[in-house]
């Protein structure tokens, strides 16, 4: 097994930066910072001790992952699962709109199943913008040492261009599906497979296998699809610890259950952060998350007023603990049927 020797690195590569609203402050302006200072509640301003509470809004919430991410450098964590909001308005790639109104998590709170207001570009939007405050997170490492890696080659080539000429966002841009002759998504239907046939079957396609470079410390995966994470449990298996592998909006949750490859991830992957609606039939209207390493949280949104903790977990719960929890609440008469889930929870920030 390969020397676990990455994740003390880049916890003194992360250190050495002072991050400052999602960007890297200059040598010039650093200020000085002890040895003895060095620690997550100095840099992010943020109490240890406190109980975990919702990000506020999107800044805050950026904050929060900033600092679980370091928390689990710390701890030497190697594989990390970050999960935001569906469709979460980040405000890297400025547009007209974004520079009138800061960009919101409001989005994503909705139903899956319901969320129309969502576009498939907004959702690549976002999940690029992820990808690029991660990417500069990292950048102690050095560009040619982070790979970052999209589903396939048409997000890989938009993420190039909307990052081309940014020192700060230097990194290897990669797709783990290339395109092969004769199209994408073409031949004949599959038969179901097992995951060992799965497995070589997607490593010995057209394109040639997906590997990340021999120099990669920190890979980077935006959005993998559950056929991508084939491979990506692939590479982790290749890597070992040795190399620092981050999933962003993964939707881990969304993997078929009872599988060895949902086992292989829950089991793997640490949910470092973590911020989604709760199971809407049994805490209708409440939110789950979780800032590494704090417990995970419900909380429901009254119709007026901020979210409010309902209970706390050492662990994620389950559907039927949210349903125990939820159960518990006092409801005032005024909130009684007047709240839709949908436009509660996806207006919680505004």
């Amino acid at each position: 097994m390969k020397s676990m020797n990455i994740i003390p690195l880049l916890l003194a590569t992360y250190l050495s930066f002072e991050i400052v609203q999602g960007f890297q402050q200059p040598l010039s302006t650093r200020r000085t910072v002890s040895s003895t200072q060095l620690s997550i509640s100095n840099l992010f301003n943020n109490n240890s001790n406190a109980a975990p509470q919702l990000p506020s809004d999107v800044k805050d919430a950026v904050s929060k992952c900033r600092a679980a991410v370091q928390k689990g450098l710390e701890n030497r964590l190697s594989r990390i699962d970050i999960e935001f909001p569906v469709g979460t308005k980040f405000g890297v790639e400025k547009t007209s709109a974004a520079k009138k109104k800061g960009g919101k998590l409001a989005s994503a709170m909705q139903d899956s199943n319901q969320n129309d207001g969502i576009t498939k570009s907004m959702l690549e939007t976002s999940d690029r913008e992820l990808a690029r405050l991660f990417v500069e997170m990292f950048q102690p490492v050095g560009g040619d040492n982070i790979s970052v890696v999209f589903s396939d080659d048409n997000l890989k080539t938009m993420a190039g261009n909307s990052w081309k000429g940014d020192p700060t966002a230097s990194c290897r841009i990669m797709s783990i599906n290339r395109s092969k002759k004769g199209g994408m998504g073409g031949g004949k239907k599959k038969k179901k497979q097992g995951f060992a046939a799965k497995m070589n079957q997607e490593f010995s396609d057209e394109s040639g296998p997906f590997a990340l470079p021999e120099n990669c410390e920190v890979a980077i995966f935006v959005a993998p699809t559950a056929k991508d994470l084939i491979k990506i449990r692939g590479v982790c298996e290749e890597k070992d610890l040795g190399t620092l592998v981050i999933l962003l909006n993964a939707r881990l949750d969304l993997l078929e259950k009872s599988t060895d490859n949902q086992e292989f991830f829950d089991e793997t992957f640490e949910k470092v952060f973590y911020l989604s609606i709760a199971p809407q039939e049994e805490a209708p209207g409440c939110l789950m998350h979780r800032s590494y390493p704090s417990e995970w949280l419900l909380a429901r949104k009254p119709k007026v007023g901020t979210p409010k903790t309902i209970a706390t977990f050492p662990s994620r719960p389950s559907a039927e603990e949210c349903q125990e929890a939820y159960s518990q609440i006092e409801i005032g008469d005024m909130e009684k049927g007047v709240e839709e889930v949908l436009g509660n929870v996806a207006t919680w920030l505004n």
